[in-house]
């Protein structure tokens, strides 16, 4: 099989969370690009139905769902709808997630559990569902999880960010990527993460207006994820040129990890 056909996604149908905006939705337009049909839930449904109209626009076949997913009772109605569409669902890319800064000797329980739901919770239980009801079935399916640079250290001293539970809860989102792929890898399916660094988006801008400079000076590369930067890894683990990559973490980091 040649390369373009290894990572051709004609036909395949995507659900990409967190997509109607920032990276998710670049990777969303990553894999339509590449022939998938996209799926993208969020919770807001104007920012949803910009997202459709600017997927459609490309020529990509999209369908909406709102939803959100800390509703933990929500997620098998996302799930019914991408079946009821479609009937099946070959690529979940668990992008949605949330952030709360507070120092840790301080840090509310409120704002603990509300990351740790989405950014970990969450993002098990919507697998699951469509593991047990798509993937497992058909014996075939790709789950490419969202995590974060932050998942792989502590924040440099010096950038005062104290976003512990969300380091916390990509670090466990990596972990919870290795574990599924060596349980579900007798289906078929093919488990990883992206580990993205900085990407200007309304999450980042406060934390980039501060620290910014400080990024860029211990980035090798020397500049911020752009909006096509996410698209060809999205799509390389999406798609068969990964099929023997399972359990793996990379990061889209422009080389900050590396130093």
């Amino acid at each position: 099989m040649g390369v373009k056909d290894l990572l051709d996604l004609s036909g395949r149908i995507a659900v990409i969370t967190g997509g109607s905006r920032g990276i998710g939705l670049q990777m969303a337009m990553g894999l339509g690009e590449m022939g998938a049909k996209v799926a993208i839930t969020a919770r807001k449904a104007d920012e949803l139905g910009e997202a459709h109209v600017h997927v459609e626009r490309a020529g990509i076949e999209c369908l909406t769902v709102a939803g959100d997913l800390a509703d933990f009772a929500a997620i098998p109605g996302i799930v019914d709808a991408v079946l009821s569409r479609w009937g099946r669902i070959d690529i979940l890319v668990n992008n949605a997630g949330c952030n709360w800064a507070a120092p840790a000797e301080e840090y509310p329980d409120e704002g603990w559990r509300k990351v740790m739901s989405l950014n970990v919770d969450a993002q098990f239980f919507l697998a699951r569902e469509i593991g047990k009801r798509s993937m497992i079935p058909r014996r075939s399916g790709k789950i490419v999880n969202i995590a974060s640079i932050a998942g792989l250290f502590g924040n440099p001293p010096d950038w005062d960010m104290h976003t512990m539970a969300y380091n916390t809860s990509k670090g466990a989102l990596i972990a919870m990527t290795r574990a599924l792929a060596a349980e579900w890898g007798r289906y078929n399916i093919n488990v990883n993460a992206i580990c993205p660094g900085f990407f200007p988006s309304k999450m980042t801008k406060v934390t980039l207006d501060r620290i910014g400079e400080s990024v860029l000076a211990m980035t090798p590369l020397a500049r911020l994820g752009g909006e096509d930067d996410l698209k060809g890894s999205v799509v390389f683990l999406a798609s068969e040129a990964s099929r023997h990559v399972t359990g793996q973490v990379l990061a889209v980091d422009g080389g900050c990890t590396a130093v």
